[in-house]
């Protein structure tokens, strides 16, 4: 019998808590993130999904317990490089509102790679935005600058993304967009999504993780 392949990337919550003062957002976590098993993180606003994002990122050190990141067969702790493995879309991510689009695009592409050769052009046409690409971001409506998010975490060559509250501001046409751009850009990777029990943020998700069995 064929060994199994080893997954390009897996993380690991052992025992992890956040506190801040006196007060525990959470504890006792324990979770395994792999490739391909995608996992939403449901609790209503407050909840500590953010939170739990941001330890999941290394963006945010934890009170208790590790995280552990294992790439390629190494295992990694939280620090400057595996920052790099990331890419996301939260509210608390602004864009570069005197960009155009264009610009914007030119700017994150010498940060981080695109997905499979994708051109600017190829990404402006992605996000149905081929109208305004030359337009200043802060005259973009919160739909739009909702799919600049999206695109720039799901079409950035990355093996792992968040994606926190995907489809707020997002109208039906575009969540049928969002839905189809997570079909053609899972594969291989870790989604993990932050949502208050939206269906149409996390369909795709396998796994649930309710922040509420942890406090």
């Amino acid at each position: 019998m064929a060994k199994e392949a080893m997954p390009m990337i897996s993380i690991a919550l052992d025992g992890v808590g956040k506190r801040y003062n006196r007060h525990w957002v959470f504890r006792n976590l324990s979770h395994g993130f792999e490739q391909d098993r995608h996992t939403v993180i449901l609790g209503p606003n407050g909840s500590g999904k953010s939170t739990l994002l941001q330890v999941i990122l290394g963006s945010t050190v934890p009170s208790e317990g590790k995280v552990t990141y294992t790439y390629e067969g190494e295992k990694l702790t939280a620090n400057d490089e595996t920052l790099g493995l990331f890419s996301l879309a939260t509210p608390y991510l602004e864009l570069i509102e005197e960009y155009t689009l264009r610009e914007m695009l030119a700017f994150h592409g010498k940060l981080q790679p695109f997905r499979n050769g994708l051109s600017i052009a190829d990404i402006i046409t992605l996000l149905y935005l081929d109208d305004s690409a030359d337009k200043a971001i802060r005259h973009y409506s919160s739909g739009m600058r909702q799919r600049v998010k999206l695109g720039l975490a799901l079409l950035t060559d990355t093996p792992i993304v968040l994606l926190d509250e995907p489809c707020a501001n997002l109208d039906s046409t575009a969540i049928a967009w969002y839905n189809g751009l997570v079909a053609d850009n899972q594969a291989g990777r870790i989604l993990i999504v932050c949502s208050n029990a939206q269906e149409h943020d996390y369909s795709f998700c396998k796994d649930r993780l309710l922040v509420s069995d942890f406090v």
